[in-house]
């Protein structure tokens, strides 16, 4: 784990109240592997006190970029960030996607900017021969957070407006019965209901399912005991997101523990 400070290179939107930072380090690049996440403090002042934590969405050379909703002060303060202001990041943290395995079609689930880490594990998928698949949800298509990162693409919108009309275990209940893919594994990313749902649906199928939980965070590190989240195997009765995930796999963990983010 490294803290830097670091230089914003590009600041953007790329969807209704979606918005993207690039910087660049070194080392956190060359360290990161996917699932992982950044604590980044928005800026000097106390006041928002606490970091955030956002996963990285992608990681091209030593550049790295983050994906995150306007929902506060502190990103509202991201928000206003131009090129050439700087960030105080720590990172990479968490435990990475468990991707390794002898499955062959990775499913990428993702709703809103659960699609953060998408890009980069669909990146190292497929430079191990994995085949995958992105399945990418949103209310309509202006909240679609998609800036041409993703491989093989299927969209579910609320009404419609592109793509599978439905939620996102919908339109993978469609893919599978249309392509019946080989030996999938789903990875998921998004609210705390689209993964309890989509491990209902996984778990009538047989398909494996990891999800990366989204929960507020302090530290980042383990200090400060605030993500824990219950366990529903194993000798520990509960884990810390940020230190034992923020990737589980659904059957070991009890979501109704982990107060939702939304």
């Amino acid at each position: 784990m490294f803290q830097e400070n670091v230089i914003i290179l590009q600041s953007r939107r790329i969807a209704d109240n979606v918005h993207t930072l690039e910087f660049e380090s070194e080392r956190i690049a060359g360290a990161a592997r996917p699932g992982q996440f950044l604590n980044i403090k928005p800026d000097s002042s106390l006041d928002p006190l606490l970091r955030r934590a956002y996963s990285i969405h992608r990681i091209e050379g030593n550049r790295i970029e983050i994906v995150y909703n306007v929902v506060g002060k502190g990103s509202a303060i991201f928000a206003a960030k131009r090129p050439g202001d700087t960030l105080d990041v720590m990172g990479p943290l968490g435990v990475p996607f468990h991707y390794e395995g002898e499955y062959r079609t990775g499913i990428l689930v993702s709703g809103g900017v659960g699609i953060a880490p998408m890009p980069v594990l669909g990146s190292a998928l497929a430079a191990m021969g994995k085949d995958v698949v992105n399945i990418h949800g949103a209310r309509s298509v202006g909240m679609i957070a998609d800036d041409g990162r993703l491989i093989n693409p299927r969209y579910a919108t609320d009404d419609g407006s592109i793509g599978f009309r439905g939620n996102v275990v919908g339109a993978l209940a469609a893919y599978l019965d249309e392509e019946a893919p080989d030996s999938p594994r789903v990875f998921a990313c998004g609210p705390n209901k689209m993964l309890s749902a989509l491990g209902a649906f996984c778990s009538s199928r047989g398909i494996p399912l990891e999800v990366s939980l989204e929960c507020q965070m302090a530290c980042g590190i383990g200090i400060c005991q605030g993500c824990p989240v219950e366990m529903a195997t194993g000798d520990r009765k509960y884990t810390l997101v940020c230190t034992h995930g923020p990737n589980y796999d659904i059957n070991d963990v009890l979501l109704e523990s982990l107060p939702s983010v939304h």
